[in-house]
């Protein structure tokens, strides 16, 4: 039976960062995946051939990626951004000309 007082400072340290490391790397690992599915640059075999790389050699596949591909992908997640941005600016604008403001209408009365 795992005890606390069993378990020393060093092994809890230790468990800690493994995990937060595991995690750091399941995040990059589907921000990676999203970004090769994303690009319109690279065919259907592109796609493929690096989802392949990064399932197969995942450490290697991710680093290569990330050397090979880091200021590229750091442009299309500026676009991306700037145009989901864009079109949200555009929606409110569209949604502020289509109804009547509250603060502009005159206020009512109260019933006597």
């Amino acid at each position: 039976m795992l005890i606390a007082a069993d378990y020393p400072f060093m092994d809890v340290f230790w468990s800690m960062l493994v995990f937060f490391l595991w995690v750091a790397w399941l995040l990059l690992l589907f921000r990676i995946f999203g970004d090769v599915f994303r690009r319109r640059d690279i065919s259907g075999w592109g796609k493929a051939a690096w989802s392949v790389f990064v399932i197969f050699l995942p450490f290697l596949g991710v680093l290569v990626y990330l050397i090979a591909e880091g200021k590229n992908m750091a442009r299309r997640d500026i676009e991306h951004t700037a145009a989901a941005r864009a079109e949200f600016d555009d929606y409110v604008r569209s949604v502020a000309k289509s109804e009547p403001s509250a603060a502009r209408t005159e206020p009512q009365s109260p019933p006597a």
